[in-house]
C-alpha cells in the first residue's frame, strides 16, 4: 500500500512516496542536520534514504529513484542534493554511492532564470543538460513559455514539447489503473487577463495533487510548494472557473512554507490568522474527514520573537480547523515528541490516510485505524 513520510529537516521539506508497486519518488531534499552537533535532531536525511533504498534491494550502484520533484530552488528544498544524487552534467557528482534519478520534474523557472548560485545553479545546470538531451525530465509550465530558452539553445519547442507539462494537466507516466496513483498539476499556471493575454503565475513553483487509488477508495495529497494567499487563491479561482473543484480536495494537506501565516492571509493576527476567502475555502470546504495537514518546520513557538515561520497564529487556525473535522495537525519536528523527532508516516489504504505509530518498547509499527467511513 501507498506511504508517505515527512522527515523532521527543521524549517526544510523532503517527501517521500512509496507506491505500491515499489516505484518510490522523492519531492524536496533539504539536507539541514549539522553533522558536527550531536544536539542536533534534525533527519539525517541521507543516511535514512540511503537506508530505506538498501532495504528495497536498489543498493550502489543501482540506488535511483523514478522521480525526484524539486518544487523551487530554494535553499531549504534542494540544500545537500548535488552532494546526494547522481548528476548527468558533470563527472564530479557520478561516483557510485549517489543516488541517481530516472526523471527529475522542476518548474519553468528551474530552467530559465538567470543569476542562480550555488546549490540552486548546481541544479539548474542538471535541468538544463536533461531538456537540452530530451530525457529524464519533466518541466512545468505553459510550453511557449520555454519556447525563447529552447531557440537559444538551438532547439525547438516541438521538438521539447513532450517533455512539458501545463498546469490543469495530469503528469504521464503515473496511472491510477497501472500505478495506483495520478498526479495532477496545479502551478506553474497562466493567468488570462482582461485583454485576453496570459500572464505566467508562480512559475517558480511546482504544485500537485497526488490521487492515490486503493480497493476502490481514493486518497488526495495536496503539496503546496511555498505558496501565499495570493497564489492560493488564483490556483483557487482558476480551478472553480473550470468547475474542476474535486482537483482542491484532500485528506493530506502539505502545508506551504513552513506553516507561515502569509499563506492564510495578509494579517498575522494577534491570536489566529484568518484566511483570505479563497484559501478558507480551500482548507475548510476542500478538506476531507480526519484530514491530515502537516507543517514542515520547526516546532511552534508559544511567542512573536521570532519573526520568521513557523508562526503561532498559523499553527492555532489549522489546529482548530483539525479538531473541527476530527483530523489532525502534525508538525515535523514535533512528530512524536519534540525531544525525539522522528519522521512522519502516513499509510494509504481503503481507511484513507492513517498516521503510522509506533508503540513504546516495540521496534515495530503499528497503524492506529481510524472507524470506517460510511459509503
Amino acid at each position: 500500500m501507498p506511504k508517505l513520510t515527512f522527515f523532521p529537516l527543521g524549517n526544510a521539506d523532503c517527501c517521500r512516496i512509496d507506491l505500491s508497486g515499489g516505484e518510490k519518488l522523492v519531492f524536496d531534499y533539504a539536507n539541514t542536520r549539522c553533522a558536527d552537533d550531536e544536539e542536533d535532531k534534525r533527519a539525517d536525511l541521507p543516511a535514512l534514504l540511503r537506508e530505506d533504498l538498501d532495504s528495497a534491494k536498489r543498493k550502489p550502484p543501482n540506488r535511483y529513484y523514478e522521480v525526484v520533484a524539486f518544487s523551487h530552488l530554494d535553499d531549504d528544498h534542494i540544500c545537500g542534493s548535488s552532494e546526494f544524487f547522481y548528476l548527468r552534467h558533470a563527472k564530479k557528482y557520478q561516483d557510485d554511492e549517489r543516488v541517481k534519478i530516472n526523471e527529475m520534474w522542476v518548474p519553468a523557472l528551474a530552467i530559465t532564470e538567470e543569476g542562480c548560485t550555488n546549490e540552486a545553479k548546481i541544479i539548474q545546470a542538471e535541468a538544463r543538460h536533461r531538456l537540452k538531451e530530451g530525457d529524464g525530465i519533466r518541466v512545468f509550465s505553459r510550453p511557449e513559455a520555454l519556447k525563447d530558452w529552447l531557440e537559444a539553445q538551438g532547439l525547438t519547442l516541438e521538438s521539447r514539447k513532450h517533455l512539458i507539462t501545463d498546469a490543469g494537466q495530469i503528469i504521464p507516466g503515473f496511472t491510477k489503473e497501472a500505478h495506483g496513483v495520478e498526479f495532477f498539476v496545479h502551478s506553474p499556471f497562466a493567468w488570462r487577463q482582461g485583454d485576453g493575454t496570459l500572464v505566467d503565475r508562480n512559475a517558480g513553483a511546482l504544485i500537485v495533487q497526488a490521487t492515490f487509488a486503493v480497493d476502490g477508495v481514493e486518497t488526495r495529497l495536496i503539496l503546496s510548494a511555498d505558496a501565499d494567499h495570493e497564489v492560493l487563491s488564483d490556483i483557487v479561482k482558476v480551478t472553480k472557473r473550470h468547475k474542476r473543484e474535486e482537483r482542491l480536495e484532500w485528506d493530506v494537506f502539505k502545508l506551504p512554507h513552513h506553516c507561515s501565516y502569509l499563506s492564510l492571509g495578509p494579517d498575522k493576527g494577534k491570536d489566529k490568522t484568518e484566511p483570505v476567502p479563497d484559501v478558507a475555502w480551500l482548507f475548510e470546504t476542500q478538506a476531507q474527514p480526519k484530514g491530515i495537514v502537516v507543517s514542515t518546520s520547526k516546532p511552534i513557538p508559544s511567542d512573536d520573537e521570532d519573526p520568521q515561520p513557523p508562526h503561532r497564529q498559523a499553527a492555532n487556525y489549522h489546529r482548530d480547523e483539525a479538531k473541527d473535522r476530527d483530523g489532525e495537525f502534525k508538525v515535523t519536528m514535533e512528530h512524536p515528541k519534540v525531544s525525539l523527532p522522528e519522521p512522519l508516516v502516513i499509510i494509504i489504504d481503503r481507511f484513507k490516510a492513517t498516521i503510522e505509530k509506533r508503540a513504546a518498547g516495540i521496534a515495530a509499527a503499528v497503524v492506529s485505524r481510524p472507524a470506517p467511513r460510511a459509503g
